[in-house]
């Protein structure tokens, strides 16, 4: 059970590209956005929003952006980086811990949407810091290291209908 109170301030980073592609993988569908950010929430008051997105030149990214920033998400965008070796690469993880590490003097609480084990370290010195950690995942894919790190853990795989279009 997540330990609400209403005067808690609340910061919600959302992991945009892990939460796709375990939806795509597991359910094929998408994220509700609207629903991810009220459940966060709840009775709280919202001090910020960001979801953490990558640009991939796909038709339909730059109204999936505009809506994030609808439904109250202020939206970071990283390009997607192709190598000589045809690899590619994007990812939040440092730009993610370093708005919470800034963001933690200013809430009670950090909700994180993502199911990524990189992000156990950055809750344990959250908590240390005196933060509430809330992780909000698909239990398939939330590395077990990053569950035990955090205050609780939201399993979206329960409340699918909820949290999936």
């Amino acid at each position: 059970m997540v330990d609400i109170h209403s005067g808690q301030r609340v910061a919600v980073l959302a992991d945009a590209q892990n939460l796709y592609h375990t939806a795509q993988s597991l359910y094929s569908r998408n994220i509700d956005y609207s629903a991810l950010l009220e459940k966060s929430v709840q009775e709280r008051t919202l001090t910020r929003a960001i979801a953490y997105v990558i640009r991939a030149d796909a038709p339909e990214e730059e109204s999936f952006f505009d809506a994030l920033t609808d439904i109250g998400f202020e939206t970071k965008i990283k390009d997607i980086k192709t190598f000589a070796d045809g690899s590619k690469k994007a990812d939040w993880d440092v730009g993610m811990s370093l708005d919470a590490v800034t963001l933690a003097p200013h809430v009670d609480t950090i909700v994180l949407c993502t199911g990524d084990g990189d992000f156990s370290r950055l809750c344990s010195h959250l908590r240390h810091k005196g933060v509430r950690v809330e992780v909000m995942g698909f239990s398939e894919s939330t590395a077990e290291e990053l569950v035990d790190a955090a205050d609780s853990f939201v399993d979206m795989t329960e409340r699918s209908d909820t949290f999936l279009l």
